[in-house]
């Protein structure tokens, strides 16, 4: 039976950096607005904070300054904007203002709830001068209603009877964070978000606000309610709404205020303001504890679905069920927003997509709850326009290229040799397209939907490549490893370009066979003879290979490279990119991240055994894993490789990025991508389960010191609950059809529950 899922801090410090730590960790979102934890009453000026709270794929538009404007170089860029403060809640008792930095703090504890997915903070506080007040507050933002965030703020005087004087803010006046040090964040200052209107209607009120560039309206709407009579006053002042509650408490009595926030944007409604009073309507028509009641019950079917649990570890447990909460919070539910790599934490990256999505975060979705991966796919359909539009500047006449990093769909990446050449993004893509197919077998999706994603940038290959004695050559192009640009014939981007070409083939069988394309073929201009060519780029593809070391290597050239020895390095040299000019790091042979090893772990099948050990072996040794997206997949490799310890020990390292703070950038928000990589070090790592064409596999391993594990998988109309033990594995089918599986490579039947006993010597 799994424990109470439950994240928090007793006594937390008020120390700078913890303070912004805790901004980030204790966050709340619901996949379309996200909110950071700074305290309601604020902090003293002395202290830094970044009290930010965004809109999934909601963007202003800003320059960007190319030294050299060279044709096709992008030259704006979109950016996450930080849309309203409406956290601000001021406590005055007799005279005296609540603050934990006046006074004593006599007892604090601050969690996240991830069963009821609330965050709350509770204080016990003795003023300056005597008075001891019990304060709790709790914050949710709604998973039934997702413009909704509330703030319930109780107060409980302790040892007196008084007047309580609340200021309630609500402002208009807002800036995104910036950090001119950090290559990852912004440099530039810029009110990006300009109010328009602000009024009072029926005790609320409403700020209305446009971008400066990209025109878009955000409407944000806040309404105070006490739970005792009180006299309620509004100011205006510099775009900013205070609304003044005034009432007296007793001893011993709870004083709560519930402040409802609302926030609507014109890229999902055609008039923000009028959705936004619809939405605070809603709120407002049934009590809290109701909408608290709705969002238990979202969660507890999220965490029915995604369920993973090590067996007597609590500690690894809490971490990874933080990590699949985040993933839950982080994720757009529909196809106006994806996931940033900070999710909706923080403003690292500007919020923008990338090919996290793909690669690390649907791969948990697609096998827990696949409606989710269809949006986020969805989300890529929505801009393939634009992608079209992309391939155009880069030269090509046919197909599309989606962007590298962007949020309406058009290119933000500032220096293209790290960006836009990693050409394997079309690739990425089309691999989640196909995962989502193969987990669900929705093919009218994929006549809808898919099959032009998957043809428009299967298109590209055969323009980028080209053939060159009798083998497909793809040059010029950045696989994901970042120290290591503008290559020829990266092995990830060909193996992956190989694995596309021959889906879209597939899938033009899939649909001719079941009447499903004429009307693509209508729209788009495919022709037989480009199939035909797809099929032939695909079998001709290079795949680097050398004799002497028996491996993969990452490209053309990597070998011929000098070795840079990682133990020479200084500590405080990491990560790299932030100490070394990137000519001199293109020029060794040492990687950001996985790459080559990556694409031994999603298509497996493309190598042997024998060179998928030997490739591991070699970029291990000269991998810093200076990228969250490095460890969780040498862990999933590990563990293939028959590497228990090792496995482990990456996973580890790769569950406490951000509870740890590992990387010091926590701060500037989560890393979405290494929490989805957490969940697949688990279940494709020590679980050993593949989704292929054929079926679907497992062939799982034990870490050492775990007495079991546990996880439940959605495939097709059935979901799979799969049990590791110390002698045995047992798979049991708790609902729809029987399955076909593959265990340790012999084939089963499941109908029920089959146990095998699980070997010691295992071979993938």
């Amino acid at each position: 039976m799994t424990k109470k899922r439950v994240y928090e801090l007793e006594n937390f410090g008020l120390g700078n950096d913890r303070l912004l730590l805790n901004e980030t960790l204790f966050h709340n979102a619901n996949g379309y607005i996200g909110i950071r934890y700074s305290f309601e009453e604020g902090y003293p000026e002395r202290y830094r904070s970044i009290p930010g709270q965004y809109i999934n794929g909601f963007y202003d538009i800003s320059k960007m300054n190319q030294a050299e404007r060279l044709y096709g170089l992008a030259l704006e860029k979109q950016t996450m904007l930080n849309i309203a403060d409406t956290q601000r809640i001021r406590v005055f008792i007799d005279g005296e203002e609540f603050s934990l930095f006046d006074g004593a703090v006599l007892d604090s504890r601050l969690s996240v709830d991830m069963d009821k997915g609330i965050t709350v903070r509770e204080v016990l506080w003795r003023s300056p001068g005597g008075k001891e007040l019990k304060i709790t507050i709790t914050r949710m933002t709604s998973f039934y209603q997702l413009p909704l965030f509330t703030i319930e703020h109780e107060m409980v005087p302790l040892n007196f009877s008084g007047d309580i004087l609340i200021e309630s803010r609500h402002s208009g006046n807002v800036s995104n964070f910036v950090d001119p040090s950090d290559p990852r964040t912004a440099d530039e200052g810029f009110q990006y978000l300009l109010p328009i209107s602000c009024q009072i209607q029926d005790g609320a009120s409403y700020i209305v606000s446009r971008t400066s560039e990209s025109c878009l309206d955000l409407c944000s709407c806040v309404k105070n309610v006490m739970s005792k009579e009180s006299r309620q006053e509004f100011l205006f002042n510099n775009n900013t709404a205070i609304c003044r509650i005034a009432t007296t408490a007793n001893q011993g009595e709870t004083i709560r205020l519930v402040k409802y926030s609302v926030f609507c944007d014109s890229i999902r409604y055609e008039n923000c303001k009028t959705q936004a009073d619809l939405e605070m309507k809603k709120a407002l028509s049934v009590p809290l504890e109701e909408l608290y009641q709705k969002q238990e019950e979202y969660l507890s079917d999220y965490w029915k679905n995604c369920y993973v649990e090590i067996e007597d570890n609590d500690e690894i447990n809490t971490a990874l069920q933080f990590n699949l909460y985040q993933l839950i919070q982080s994720v757009g539910k529909d196809r106006y927003g994806n996931i940033a790599p900070k999710g909706l934490s923080g403003e690292g990256y500007e919020g923008h997509f990338f090919w996290d999505t793909e690669m690390y975060i649907e791969p948990f979705f697609t096998i827990t709850n696949p409606c989710i991966s269809k949006k986020l796919i969805e989300y890529r359909y929505n801009i393939l326009d634009f992608a079209r539009e992309n391939a155009r500047i880069l030269g090509h006449q046919k197909g599309a290229l989606y962007p590298w990093r962007t949020i309406m769909g058009r290119e933000c990446s500032g220096y293209f040799p790290a960006g836009s050449a990693q050409y394997h993004i079309n690739g990425d893509i089309a691999y989640s397209v196909i995962a989502y197919y193969l987990a669900t077998k929705d093919l009218s999706f994929i006549r809808e939907k898919g099959a032009e994603m998957i043809f428009e940038t299967a298109r590209l290959w055969l323009d980028v490549g080209n053939y060159y004695q009798g083998k497909f050559h793809i040059n010029d192009v950045t696989g994901p490893d970042e120290y290591t640009c503008i290559v020829n014939n990266n092995y990830y981007t060909n193996v992956l370009a190989q694995y596309h070409l021959r889906w879209a083939v597939k899938f033009y069988g899939l649909l001719r066979k079941a009447g499903s394309l004429h009307e693509l073929v209508r729209k788009i201009g495919l022709t037989e003879e480009e199939i035909e060519g797809f099929h032939k780029a695909a079998e001709s593809i290079y795949l680097p290979y050398d004799e002497n070391l028996k491996i993969n290597p990452q490209d053309d050239s990597f070998l011929q490279k000098e070795k840079w020895d990682l133990k020479s390095i200084p500590k405080n040299k990491f990560p790299l990119l932030l100490h070394y000019h990137p000519l001199h790091l293109y020029r060794h042979q040492i990687c950001k991240q996985a790459d080559t090893v990556l694409a031994h772990f999603i298509l497996e099948d493309a190598q042997s055994e024998e060179t998928i050990l030997n490739s591991y072996r070699y970029y291990e040794e000269i991998t810093t894993h200076d990228s969250s997206l490095s460890k969780s997949i040498f862990s999933i490799m590990a563990a293939k490789l028959g590497m228990e310890e090792k496995a482990f020990g990456y996973f580890k390292d790769a569950l406490y990025i951000d509870l740890s703070d590992h990387y010091r950038n926590t701060k500037d928000g989560i890393h979405m991508a290494n929490m989805g990589g957490n969940y697949m070090a688990i279940v494709y790592g020590f679980g050993g389960f593949r989704l292929k064409e054929n079926g679907i596999y497992f062939a799982p391993i034990l870490p050492g010191g775990w007495s079991g594990y546990r996880f439940k998988i959605s495939y097709e109309d059935s979901r799979l609950s799969v049990h590791i033990g110390k002698n045995e594995c047992a798979f049991h089918l708790e609902a729809g059809s029987a399955k076909k599986l593959f265990i340790y490579g012999t084939e089963y039947f499941l109908e029920d529950t089959i146990v095998i006993d699980r070997p010691s010597n295992i071979q993938r």
